[in-house]
């Protein structure tokens, strides 16, 4: 295997056509997206673009394991908390942050097919990528989460635009507890399109290979996924957030975010994914759920340019206030799992702290 952090590959097809390969290929990080890795594929991306032989781009992860985990928080913690030297004047998180995001744009407004094949972990900074396809493929093994506010930090990536596109206030519940769903789920929210076995994964790009991308590639492509998805129907799990959307609904009416916490921490039901996701939003960041709440009512009519436009502040001003570096910390770096959040209650939140991820600059 290539010790290379992006592997890229044009795999030849009919009609004189190319198909643009892109591998994310870090496996022991769960394919954590680095800044590395964002400047090696948005030039890539460009180019392909420009390349008439292009007829589609495909994105995977290395291994069974990951489409992409998140971004390397560990680097970003790095940055947030050694000291600078004169020759690192820069913040490399303001940089990961605004390429990211980029990034995200980019596939967002591909003009070319952008497949993307969401097998196994796909979080925070993963579903930046995964959301922004024309084509989101989701098998048996896929997890999608936006687990933020666990550790300090909120839902970014273009969250408060996709968040709001889902139905009833489940993007509000997922963001306010990280929630894990399933391929199932990620389709009923719109994070993705088409279901297929993963085992199918080398057939499916064969099929792509052999079909043509002329004046009708999107429809091409769909062609030949709505193919595999039907040979896949019997793997397809249950969806739970449809199965909870009713009881989902009741938890979030409320018209404060302290309304909606107490609704979740009064939950008496016994089942196991709800408990666990109230769980969550007991122990997350008061500062980061304030954040998130505030964020997802802000941006609720807002295009996705804009949302990403605000979440590049607010992602630099998440750097700088300490919440995000003490959450990863108690994660990742000491893994004490004991987190000393900045205001350990909901109710002993300053409003003029929190002010101060707004500002615009």
């Amino acid at each position: 295997m290539s010790n290379q952090a992006v592997i890229f590959e044009e795999l030849e097809a009919a009609g004189g056509k190319r198909i643009g390969v892109v591998r994310l290929n870090t496996p022991r990080s769960m394919n954590a997206l680095s800044l590395e890795m964002i400047h090696l594929i948005k030039p890539r991306l460009d180019q392909w673009a420009a390349d008439d032989a292009i007829g589609a781009v495909w994105l995977e992860g290395e291994g069974d394991k990951a489409l992409c985990a998140g971004g390397d928080i560990v680097a970003l913690y790095r940055d947030m908390t050694e000291p600078r030297s004169d020759s690192r004047t820069a913040s490399e998180g303001d940089a990961f942050f605004t390429d990211e995001y980029e990034l995200d744009y980019q596939i967002h407004t591909y003009p070319k097919p952008f497949v993307v094949w969401g097998n196994g972990l796909v979080m925070g900074g993963g579903l930046g990528l995964m959301s922004g396809g024309s084509h989101r493929v989701v098998t048996e093994h896929t997890r999608v989460a936006m687990p933020e506010v666990s550790i300090g930090l909120y839902p970014d990536v273009g969250a408060g635009w996709f968040l709001n596109k889902m139905p009833g206030r489940t993007g509000l519940f997922l963001g306010l507890t990280g929630a894990r769903m399933n391929a199932a789920d990620a389709i009923f929210t719109g994070l993705a399109d088409r279901f297929i076995r993963h085992d199918m994964r080398n057939e499916v790009k064969q099929a792509l290979r052999q079909s043509g991308f002329g004046d009708e590639a999107h429809a091409a492509v769909s062609k030949v996924l709505r193919r595999f998805e039907a040979g896949s129907r019997e793997a397809m799990p249950q969806a739970v957030v449809r199965e909870h959307f009713d009881v989902i609904q009741a938890l979030t009416d409320g018209d404060s975010l302290m309304d909606v916490v107490d609704n979740l921490g009064q939950y008496a039901g016994e089942d196991p994914w709800l408990m666990k996701a109230v769980k969550t939003v007991a122990a997350a960041s008061p500062v980061a759920l304030t954040v998130h709440w505030r964020h997802f009512h802000d941006t609720l009519h807002d295009s996705l340019s804009q949302v990403l436009d605000k979440e590049l502040q607010l992602s630099k001003r998440s750097l700088r206030m300490g919440e995000f570096a003490e959450g990863v910390r108690a994660l990742l770096i000491d893994k004490d799992l004991k987190p000393r959040w900045h205001f350990p209650t909901l109710d002993s939140v300053d409003p003029e702290w929190i002010e101060r991820f707004f500002i615009q600059t």
